[in-house]
């Protein structure tokens, strides 16, 4: 099959996706989302989104700490 996408289209797609696979592996390896254990739809969803939402904060605080790379998160646990 013919591409037909330009290349600086592919470049960004592909830069995309590696910036999602990163933090889906950091939600899955340092905030343990596959593990939420809850009895009711409630506490679910509120332990799902509090761990959501600290992958953000925790690159905000990386950057705030001078990092360079916002999300190489083992900086703040080294810190």
């Amino acid at each position: 099959m013919k591409e037909t996408r330009t290349p600086e289209y592919v470049q960004k797609l592909m830069s995309t996706r590696r910036l999602v696979e990163t933090v889906n592996g950091q939600l899955c390896a340092r905030f343990n989302i596959e593990k939420v254990w809850a009895r009711d739809l409630w506490h679910l969803t509120h332990r799902l989104e509090r761990k959501i939402l600290a992958h953000p904060l925790a690159v905000l605080l990386n950057c705030r700490c001078g990092a360079v790379q916002p999300l190489q998160l083992d900086a703040l646990i080294a810190s």
